[in-house]
């Protein structure tokens, strides 16, 4: 049965912002985005000279698992509690946490707290990212906030593009402590933009309660998770002890989880939203997208330097393509969204376009020079950029506004956990087929020409996953966007 809700009396009353002071408040959140979107790509060049400087490598993984895991983790519950308690502080709270975390990571004298200070950035970093797309949400009416997704890709790609550079710049000629310093003042800075035009944001009016329990069940399953996918075919075999004891675990965990939001009268995510076909398929949608993308991405430089013997450097220069390439296919896509009634098939016929370049890529693995590479490369990052708006667009104008945030760090959530899925599955493929990650194996491969095969495996195995979210996209609901008229109206949730 259908639910109207309507409209809260508080946020009607609530002063509306001027178009200057929604500029303003957007370029703050994008500014917070870009924090946490740089915090995962700086660390990596630096990884090396911090091994070098504070001891006990061999935990370097565990500077990029632990802000993962928490970040990931985190990603609902901040989308739940700005529904309760209001954007303005609870994005305060999450950039503060954010700054610590910074400020731990710089100070720290050893690798233990070092990934301490990693891991309570994570926890500061997963609400930026829900955050920002839930306040360009609450700024922007559907019919208008796709034409915002370029700005946030365009966030991505400069954090892609400057995190590497300046994290080896800071690490080669500077400090590495540096990468967590340049925190400080941008976070400042975005709390000093956002402070006063964010107060004029509605604050839902009827008293909410937050599910801590389910909210702990929530981050301890999705933690358990993501060490398993990080340590199988890694440091433990997939079979071992270890693993299957993680994984089922994690299981057990999300089992009581999903009986909890059937059984509390306020769950952390709520059945509304869940059982709302066009969220289930938009956020089933981008798991998949993000799981090849992201994929992709990590193993696109190494077939790079196996097969044709770029350099680490010169592979980052040729990544550039698949980079560009989906941040002008999200750009033509949140252009082209508010002119096409039937917008959904923007993402469908994008994901089809990917899904042939990335086929492309695996038939022709060893066999096509640089630039057909290239080519196709670019085409796979057109194609996936295009489903991005439409996902985000598709999501938020299906839910009402008590739900936003709800909804939106749903959509986040599982879009970081098919990253992380993603990676694991394509890492289990690769050491499957015999392919070393380090740099002398690689090279040895490459002498004696074997290495084309495992990649042709894991190109197809993105294509697969590109073509799982093409059916979640054909299943999806196509429902008319909302525009500024109609923001206020009763909105149907089904």
């Amino acid at each position: 049965m259908n639910k109207i809700t309507f409209p809260n009396e508080k946020a009607a009353a609530a002063s509306v912002p001027s178009e200057s002071e929604k500029n303003i408040i957007i370029a703050g959140v994008l500014l917070s985005m870009l924090l946490a979107a740089l915090d995962q790509t700086i660390v990596a060049p630096a990884m090396p000279t911090i091994g070098e400087a504070i001891g006990h490598p061999e935990y370097l993984p565990w500077l990029v698992t632990g802000y993962l895991l928490t970040a990931t983790a985190m990603a609902p519950l901040y989308g739940k509690i700005s529904d309760v308690h209001g954007r303005r502080p609870t994005i305060f709270a999450a950039i503060i946490i954010f700054l610590a975390g910074s400020l731990i990571s710089a100070l720290a004298p050893n690798m233990l707290v070092l990934i301490i200070g990693r891991a309570v950035q994570g926890l500061g970093g997963g609400g930026l990212f829900a955050l920002s797309q839930t306040v360009i949400g609450d700024l922007v009416p559907p019919r208008e906030r796709a034409r915002y997704a370029a700005w946030i890709s365009g966030t991505w790609a400069v954090a892609s593009i400057a995190g590497p550079l300046l994290g080896g710049t800071f690490a080669q000629h500077l400090h590495w402590s540096l990468i967590f310093w340049i925190n400080i003042p941008l976070g400042l800075m975005a709390l000093a933009i956002i402070n006063n035009p964010l107060k004029k944001l509605p604050v839902s009016a009827r008293a909410h309660r937050i599910d801590a329990a389910g909210a702990m069940l929530l981050v301890v399953a999705t933690a358990l998770l993501l060490l398993a996918l990080n340590w199988g075919g890694s440091r433990y075999s997939w079979l071992s002890p270890i693993i299957l004891g993680l994984l089922g675990c994690s299981a057990a965990l999300w089992a009581v989880f999903g009986l909890r939001l059937q059984r509390t009268e306020e769950p952390l995510i709520s059945l509304e939203v869940l059982g709302n076909s066009v969220v289930r398929c938009g956020t089933l949608a981008m798991f998949t997208v993000q799981a090849a993308n992201v994929g992709l991405s990590v193993y696109l430089p190494v077939y790079m330097q196996s097969v044709y013997g770029l350099s680490a450097s010169s592979s980052g220069i040729a990544m550039l393509g698949l980079l560009l390439g989906t941040v002008v296919g999200a750009m033509a896509s949140g252009r082209a969204i508010p002119r096409i009634a039937h917008y959904k098939m923007i993402a469908i016929i994008g994901a089809l376009f990917s899904l042939v370049c990335l086929t492309a890529l695996a038939l022709l693995a060893g066999h096509s020079s640089l630039i057909v590479l290239e080519l196709l490369t670019i085409g796979a990052g057109l194609g996936t950029g295009t489903t991005f708006p439409v996902a985000t667009v598709s999501v938020q104008n299906a839910v009402d506004q008590a739900h936003l945030g709800v909804a939106t760090g749903v959509l986040t959530f599982l879009r970081s956990l098919g990253g992380a899925l993603g990676v694991a599955i394509l890492g289990a493929i690769a050491l499957g087929n015999g392919l070393p990650l380090g740099g002398e194996g690689l090279q040895a491969l490459n002498t004696a020409g074997t290495a084309a095969m495992p990649f042709a495996y894991i190109f197809f195995a993105c294509a697969t996953t590109m073509a799982l979210s093409l059916v979640a996209f054909h299943f999806m609901p196509e429902k008319p966007l909302r525009g500024r008229a109609e923001s206020d109206t009763p909105v149907i949730v089904e």
